[in-house]
């Protein structure tokens, strides 16, 4: 097997995991890149809330699709697809292993699966952004609700930008399910999906630990240096958790403990929608994330077999 997705919440050391199985390839004669799967990690210079591995840790494995987009520029699934899937294809015409890696399930999902994205309008997206800064994101959510109860209930009620997508594809189609995955979707390539699982609490534990780590490491200071590159501009990175809230720490509106706080608490929030989607992935190898070592070097042989 020559693409495998390594997937999983927030803080369950899917990058580490991703270098592990790298190196037991290269132990059986084979070569492992990694291509990004983490939609925050496509943009430059957000490193620190994304822990994102800087390039002397990634131990010799060629890494694609990170630092690809500027803060001012929007990050969208329909535009992530064909380059993740270029970058796949390059790598499998070379002989090599692909680890596709990340925690944004949309973004997995788009590649490992044959889903087309429909194309979008220019006005219904203006008249639904319009309505979402007038009524805000929860009476758009009822809205969808209404329509679609089955897609309302995989959209984050306060997600805006996706609520907005998601009643524009509706509008466009004429068909609800159009906004949503396939129950059973069809394979874009063969692959193998490897979930790293952790027990709830410890989770929490270390996701918590993990955003105080964050600021002790700098995360203001590095939200301070995108401010001249466009940060508040940006449609998606400025909105991104902890981003959001270093930067109303910057600008005084938030007390730097109640930043970290409520880091924490969105954080644990995404990490148990996270959960939720990896759920659907049935057939998915599943391992303990707080012990993960010695599977690697199993996967890789199991997969050099395949």
């Amino acid at each position: 097997m020559s693409l495998i997705a390594i997937v999983g919440a927030t803080g369950t050391g899917k990058s580490d995991f991703a270098l592990d199985l790298s190196e037991a390839f290269g132990r059986a004669g084979r070569v492992a890149e990694v291509v990004n799967a983490d939609a925050m990690q496509l943009y430059r210079g957000m490193d620190i809330g994304t822990a994102k591995l800087p390039i002397e840790a990634r131990r010799g494995v060629p890494h694609h699709l990170l630092d690809v987009l500027d803060v001012t520029q929007e990050a969208s699934v329909a535009a992530y697809q064909p380059e993740a899937r270029a970058a796949v294809d390059d790598i499998l015409r070379r002989g090599n292993v692909a680890l596709l890696v990340g925690g944004s399930g949309l973004y997995v999902s788009s590649v490992i699966h044959d889903f087309r994205f429909p194309g979008t309008d220019a006005a219904i997206r203006a008249r639904l952004e319009a309505e979402l800064a007038e009524l805000g994101p929860g009476l758009l959510h009822a809205r969808l609700r209404a329509i679609d109860p089955e897609t309302a209930a995989s959209v984050d009620a306060q997600n805006g930008r996706r609520i907005v997508r998601t009643l524009e594809v509706i509008e466009l189609t004429g068909e609800p399910k159009a906004a949503r995955l396939p129950d059973e979707p069809v394979p874009w390539r063969a692959h193998r999906i490897v979930h790293l699982r952790s027990d709830r609490a410890r989770l929490v534990e270390r996701l918590d630990a993990r955003v105080e780590r964050m600021w002790r490491d700098g995360l203001v200071d590095e939200v301070a240096g995108l401010v001249p590159r466009g940060l508040e501009r940006g449609v998606t990175a400025r909105k991104a958790i902890g981003y959001a809230q270093a930067l109303a720490q910057l600008q005084g509106r938030m007390p730097r403990e109640d930043a970290i706080a409520e880091t924490q608490q969105l954080t644990r929030t995404y990490a148990r929608r996270q959960v939720g989607w990896f759920r659907r992935y049935a057939d998915a190898t599943t391992i303990d994330a707080d012990d993960p070592a010695e599977r690697a070097a199993e996967l890789a042989r199991q997969a050099a077999l395949d």
